[in-house]
């Protein structure tokens, strides 16, 4: 099997960071890191996890999110193929969402993100209280 040096291959987003790609405004990265990683982005990728859903059931599914916000949020997730959006011609219009299997992917690292913020939450909420103690 030949081996691939790594200056041969393409680099990896963490690769761009430390060499600074990441941070020149013109890297397309940072416009799909921007859709998958906002509040609603996240929360889309791991409800659709569980299964295909329509924009109601998501929309009481994810508290707090505007019927706009939601639908931009999609938009901006199908455009980057990380949904599919599947529209019945039916009235009234019956639409629903499912995971690509790109959206399969970054949907489990997003969730194993979110699995690591629940489990040291209390950590952090203790760190943030001790530290407004000590500016108070």
């Amino acid at each position: 099997m030949k081996e691939v040096k790594k200056d041969q291959r393409k680099a990896t987003l963490s690769e761009k960071l430390e060499r600074g790609d990441l941070f020149a405004s013109p890297c397309p990265s940072r416009e799909i890191l921007k859709h998958v990683c906002s509040r609603w982005g996240v929360l889309i990728l791991i409800a659709l996890r569980s299964g295909t859903h329509r924009f109601s059931e998501l929309r009481r599914k994810m508290d707090g999110v505007s019927e706009k916000m939601l639908a931009q949020s999609l938009h901006a997730l199908v455009e980057d193929g990380f949904v599919v959006r599947v529209q019945y011609p039916v009235v009234p219009p019956f639409v629903e969402y499912s995971l690509t299997d790109a959206g399969e992917e970054v949907a489990a690292k997003v969730a194993d993100l979110a699995d690591w913020i629940e489990v040291n939450t209390p950590e952090v909420i203790t760190r943030r209280a001790e530290l407004a103690e000590q500016e108070a």
